[in-house]
């Protein structure tokens, strides 16, 4: 709730400060950057501290860098906050995944890690309403102070987790393995399913980019195109426990392929669309895909993840698939500006499709892991 508020507002804040239009959307960007250089360091933290403290320390990293945010007195004060906060961001979301992999069984695995992607959708749809109405009472300084409290707020909530069994773990003290060492042994699978998590979350991060540029283009009103973004969410929302249990019933693969399909047939459809009935239908579509997809990324990385090393590995895993979210608005930004926004909806659709096959040929079609 905490980043879902302000992160519609870190433009704004840079703007505030006096800084230009291109040096606010490099602010913005500094959150995906710091999540990508966080990510390898994320799962050697993990495994030396354990995954409950690296929870609660990331809680208070995010906390401190929002209320610095808050405060910032220039736009360069503003974009470390912002860097730090992703940094911040990739250890929370290692350390939830890896604790989620052992605590939970591996035959309940890919529901629970869909209701954790559930949960953060939920988050992001709550905090902007809650951001707008602090914003209307005082002012941008407010929805930065409440995500520094709910950061807090999380930290205390993680305290009270449990401890993590030992189960999975080879009896005595686990033994220490580095993160090269860890990444070599098990550079096919993320030579393989891993850059199939990087296809998916580049098609899905690209959704969220084009779906209000394309209906701008089409002269659809700002508050009609958060409307359709709403539908869209809306659809988004109601998928994500259906495919955690088509996961666990069928296998992975019934979920990652069909769903990154969707998405690339709604790129591929996008084009076509010129009116508000036909955007938001195309728009629904892809909510669809995008919401029985969720988890199935991190699903798949803790089915991959060995016992010893399993922080470093999913360090790996998450530098895929945080690189793909990266480069799928890029991609649009790059062929719009080269072609058109049509030309780089089609080029998604179709990286989309040879996405589908990819991970038809090399997402396992075992029904659940063992264990």
């Amino acid at each position: 709730m905490g980043i879902g508020a302000i992160t519609p507002l870190v433009a704004l804040t840079a703007r505030d400060l006096g800084s230009g239009v291109g040096v606010a959307a490099f602010v913005v960007a500094l959150l995906g950057i710091g999540q990508l250089c966080g990510d390898l360091p994320a799962g050697v933290l993990a495994d030396r501290l354990g995954e409950k403290r690296a929870l609660v320390l990331a809680c208070l990293l995010e906390a401190a860098s929002l209320a610095v945010a808050c405060v910032a007195p220039d736009v360069v004060v503003l974009g470390a906050a912002v860097f730090a906060a992703g940094v911040a961001s990739s250890v929370l979301g290692l350390a939830r995944q890896s604790y989620f992999t052992v605590a939970v069984p591996a035959a309940y695995r890919a529901r629970a890690l869909s209701g954790l992607g559930g949960s953060l959708r939920m988050g992001f749809l709550v905090g902007p309403l809650v951001g707008a109405g602090l914003i209307a009472a005082f002012d941008l300084w407010a929805a930065y102070a409440f995500a520094a409290l709910m950061s807090l707020f999380a930290g205390l909530v993680t305290l009270a987790l449990p401890d993590l069994p030992s189960t999975g773990r080879p009896s005595g003290p686990a033994p220490r393995v580095a993160l090269r060492e860890v990444l070599w042994q098990h550079r096919r699978v993320l030579a393989t399913v891993g850059v199939g998590s990087l296809l998916i979350m580049m098609v899905r991060a690209s959704r969220q980019s084009i779906i209000p540029l394309w209906a701008d283009s089409q002269g659809v009103d700002p508050a009609v195109t958060s409307i359709i973004f709403g539908i869209s969410g809306a659809m988004d929302m109601l998928m994500f426990f259906p495919g955690g249990w088509i996961m666990d019933r069928f296998g992975r693969l019934w979920v990652a392929a069909p769903a990154t399909a969707v998405i690339g047939v709604g790129m591929l459809l996008l084009p076509l669309t010129s009116t508000v009935v036909t955007i938001a239908a195309v728009a629904l579509l892809m909510g669809l895909g995008n919401g029985i997809s969720s988890g199935v990324v991190m699903t798949m990385g803790s089915d991959a993840s060995p016992a010893v090393g399993r922080s470093q590995f999913l360090s790996g895993w998450r530098l895929f698939a945080d690189a793909g979210t990266s480069l799928g608005p890029l991609l649009i930004t790059l062929v719009a500006g080269l072609a058109s926004l049509g030309a780089a909806s089609l080029t998604v659709g179709a990286l989309a499709l040879l996405g589908t096959g990819w991970l038809v040929r090399w997402v396992p079609r075992r029904r659940r892991p063992a264990g």
